[in-house]
């Protein structure tokens, strides 16, 4: 009888990927791609594969037992000493003792899963939970910042209503830049940090609540490379943040950031009698008014932060910020080397590493400025317009028509009608 086989995650994302390999469903590139190796190595897996089957997608090193596993005696000596000699002993002098006493050397972690294994709890008690008390706040200036939208009515019915995007500094009130925009959308989240890193430099850590803006859904399904490949899905100011090294922080409720919402208090007092004082009636005026109002604020109601040094990081000199702080999509290259992005196309020009990317993995770029770049592999690549489909050239084709003994009225567009059309019910009838 054969044996039965049992495949781990990671192997069983391969057997799934060969397979769409095999059925022609995708390329080298791809399987490369959504597996995460060279295009070499891909060659090697699936030849493995096609030498032994799934077999050959199993490491090598299964079923053997590790160079660095604790032998079985060393562990039931833990066990032993820790219920018998050194009873009521924590884990951690538990550890002192065997390396002083026993010439058993191990580190904590290993004689607290020996324990565990036994079944043998720390005889430590835990400590009584604390009095709720208000959070200290961060000690450098640029560990976290509390961001938010507010939506209001800053201009008074003078003009639009708009959304106020802007950040707080937990460690000092200081508010490094805030924006209105028209709503409360990614692209003005990604404006304010944008400007932030190009004042300050890069936070630590945001703090923000649960808006879809920072977190999935986790309802929402994940794409099909998204689950080959185990990644856990983002958004795209959430892949901004990991992008920059930002620590993201969501809040379980408003008073959690109370902070930012004690802000936008101040902000709906002080503002908006700001942009009622300077007629403002446009989103332009009341961001002029706005970069007029922050620097008065910090001056008034910041606070030194309990350790001088900042926590802001400076960018190196090549750093680009559009390659960041833009929107990004993933495409397919079609055969004729156009990509598709909603209803824009573009024509990828041969470079001089590589002259077709047919069926190639690119990524799209949609910057704040609303131009696009095409990115493979971490390489910009030079793109054009492309010419438009021949369906779109056909929509409407201009014909001439004449009416009974009359001469050439002239061009229009015939279409063809609907079956609902009147023509085709009781009044097509009533004609007959």
């Amino acid at each position: 009888m054969k044996e039965r086989l049992t495949l781990n995650r990671k192997e069983q994302i391969r057997l799934m990927v060969l397979g769409r390999m095999e059925r022609r469903e995708i390329g080298v590139n791809g399987a490369a791609s959504i597996l995460e190796v060279s295009e070499r190595q891909a060659w090697r897996v699936l030849a493995a594969y096609r030498k032994e089957g799934a077999e050959g997608l199993v490491h090598g090193n299964r079923g053997r037992r590790p160079a660095n596993v604790l032998p079985v005696l060393v562990r039931e000596k833990v066990a032993t000493l820790a219920q018998d000699k050194y009873a009521g002993f924590n884990q951690s002098h538990l550890t002192e003792k065997l390396d002083e006493k026993e010439d058993t050397h191990l580190s904590r972690s290993s004689v607290r899963r020996i324990l565990l294994e036994k079944g043998i709890r720390s005889p430590r008690k835990h400590r009584a939970t604390l009095h709720r008390r208000r959070r200290e706040r961060y000690p450098r200036e640029g560990m976290l910042l509390q961001t938010d939208g507010s939506p209001h009515d800053w201009l008074e019915e003078r003009g639009p209503k708009l959304c106020l995007i802007g950040a707080i500094d937990d460690a000092t009130n200081n508010v490094p830049y805030a924006i209105f925009c028209d709503q409360e959308t990614t692209e003005g989240y990604m404006r304010m940090l944008k400007e932030i890193v190009a004042r300050q430099g890069i936070p630590a850590a945001l703090y923000h609540d649960r808006h879809s803006i920072f977190e999935i859904s986790k309802n929402t399904s994940p794409s099909f490379e998204d689950q080959l490949s185990g990644k856990e899905p983002k958004s795209q100011f959430g892949r901004l943040l990991d992008e920059l090294g930002i620590d993201s922080i969501s809040a379980n409720s408003p008073q959690a950031k109370g902070r930012i919402e004690r802000l936008w208090g101040t902000f709906q007092d002080r503002l908006t009698s700001e942009l009622r004082l300077s007629r403002s009636e446009t989103i332009e005026e009341a961001n002029i008014i706005l970069g007029q109002f922050i620097p008065d604020y910090n001056r008034r109601f910041a606070i030194p932060a309990r350790e001088t040094e900042t926590a802001y990081v400076k960018p190196d000199d090549q750093f680009n910020p559009e390659e960041y702080f833009c929107l990004k999509y993933e495409r397919t290259v079609g055969k004729d080397n156009v990509v598709r992005y909603e209803q824009q196309r573009l024509q990828i020009m041969p470079s001089a590493k590589r002259t077709s990317f047919a069926g190639c993995k690119v990524q799209i770029n949609l910057r704040l400025d609303g131009t696009m770049a095409i990115y493979y592999q971490g390489q910009a690549l030079e793109s054009c317009p492309a010419p438009k489909e021949a369906p779109v050239l056909r929509k409407r084709i201009p014909v001439s028509i004449r009416h009974a003994d009359t001469e050439l009225v002239g061009s229009v567009s015939l279409q063809r009608p609907t079956p609902d059309h009147p023509w085709r019910g009781v009044f097509r009838t009533h004609l007959d």
